[in-house]
């Protein structure tokens, strides 16, 4: 059965749809069949894989949790042959207000992807910055969660709320729930901020910190307005070779033989 990872931070700007690209990718150029799922109504995720959701917006995460269309017939190819796409549209928004009445609401979400889940080896979610329903839903319908953090005190400091609720879904509709890692994003190694924060992160999470770091990338902040993932758009730049490694990391953690090569 697949395995569903959540990309989430209330906080913008922290690399996470960069993340929830590049580790998706990553996945499926080391063989694993993947989706990735664009959760936040900004379709920042979608239109960095060069898809408008304005070409077919009747094909998006919107109808599938309305419950208008199965969940199959929003799949979308993308560039790499073992990886499709979900894509997101600004009506995601008003799916919140939709499902206020519906009962189960939380797990809206989980309910569709779970005849997906025996078809791919990942699942990678990525969640809306906001900690509303549709958060909520990721994270209900997620395994774990993968938490991108900008190597800054006032993004410590917000992690807080993030916490919280994933702690209020673990004691609700998801119990088993759990933090893949925090993942530092944007680091530059010249910076004492960037690794004093690092530093701090590692000492309170201690090995929930991933051994992988996404260091500062002119090429990685190109990529999305070329609609690639970085390993299509540079593949010997440093932010490749950063998302290979934090791709490796993952399936190490979850158990698969990984070639360092």
């Amino acid at each position: 059965m697949g395995k569903i990872i959540a990309i989430a931070n209330q906080k913008g700007g922290v690399g996470k749809t960069t993340t929830a690209i590049n580790l998706a990718a990553s996945l499926a150029v080391l063989e694993k069949k993947v989706l990735i799922i664009d959760a936040d109504p900004q379709a920042n995720t979608t239109s960095g894989l060069n898809f408008s959701p304005e070409n077919d917006e009747k094909r998006t995460l919107y109808e599938v949790m309305i419950g208008k269309i199965d969940v199959h017939d929003a799949l979308i190819q993308t560039e790499i042959a073992s990886m499709h796409m979900i894509p997101s549209h600004i009506n995601l928004v008003g799916a919140e207000i939709e499902m206020l009445e519906t009962n189960d609401r939380e797990s809206v979400l989980k309910n569709a992807l779970a005849p997906l889940r025996q078809e791919y080896d990942f699942i990678i979610i990525d969640c809306s910055p906001s900690l509303g329903l549709i958060t909520v839903n990721s994270l209900t319908a997620a395994d774990s969660v993968i938490i991108p953090v900008q190597p800054e005190f006032f993004a410590l400091e917000g992690l807080g709320k993030l916490l919280q609720t994933i702690r209020l879904v673990q004691g609700g509709p998801n119990p088993s729930l759990t933090i893949e890692g925090f993942v530092v994003t944007m680091f530059d190694g010249r910076t004492k901020v960037h690794n004093q924060v690092l530093g701090e992160l590692r000492e309170h999470f201690k090995d929930m910190v991933f051994n992988t770091i996404i260091q500062r990338n002119i090429r990685l902040s190109e990529a999305p307005s070329h609609g690639k993932p970085i390993i299509l758009y540079d593949v010997i730049c440093n932010g490749t070779s950063n998302y290979l490694n934090l791709a490796k990391e993952v399936l190490e953690k979850n158990g698969y033989q990984v070639s360092n090569d």
